[in-house]
């Protein structure tokens, strides 16, 4: 897989996001092995951006290491300084059939706004803003209620 070129604006905005990540990876005296570019390759699937450490004291060696982590990962290699080396792939695209196998009860906080007009109309309408959690559902008049009523337990029921 040919590396991918970035833009210096690209690089910059890139090398700008990687400075605060930590190492997700780190390449021993033994060079790169498979596990550490399987490791990597794993984290760039998962982040897209990632940092890695050699501990390689020839910087000729670490340029190359970067090099050839990005041609065989399909990455961008953004940055090298001193012992990091940073590299950048696209994030692929979610699958609409994991998105919908979720359901909406693995549906993330999302933020409503809610207006509710004055019943006289020489007043302002007031405007609520609400997080409504994957269990809640927003009613007609404006309120949060479950999605389910909450069960009871076993040991509660009469007998």
């Amino acid at each position: 897989m040919p590396a991918i070129e970035l833009s210096p604006a690209e690089r910059k905005a890139q090398r700008a996001a990687a400075h605060h990540l930590h190492p997700v990876a780190m390449v021993g005296a033994a060079g790169l092995s498979e596990a550490v570019v399987r490791e990597v390759d794993a984290a760039l699937a998962a982040h897209g951006l990632v940092k890695v450490r050699a501990a390689v004291d020839d910087r000729a060696a670490r340029a190359a290491m970067l090099a050839e982590l990005a041609e065989r990962l399909g990455a961008a290699p953004v940055q090298h300084i001193g012992k990091l080396l940073v590299l950048w792939r696209p994030l692929p695209p979610r699958a609409e059939a994991a998105q919908a196998a979720r359901g909406a009860a693995g549906r993330s906080p999302r933020v409503v706004k809610v207006v509710k007009f004055s019943k006289s109309g020489n007043h302002r309408a007031s405007v609520k803003t609400l997080r409504v959690l994957g269990n809640e559902r927003l009613t007609a008049a404006g309120k949060l209620k479950r999605r389910e009523p909450r069960r009871a337990s076993v040991k509660k029921k009469p007998a």
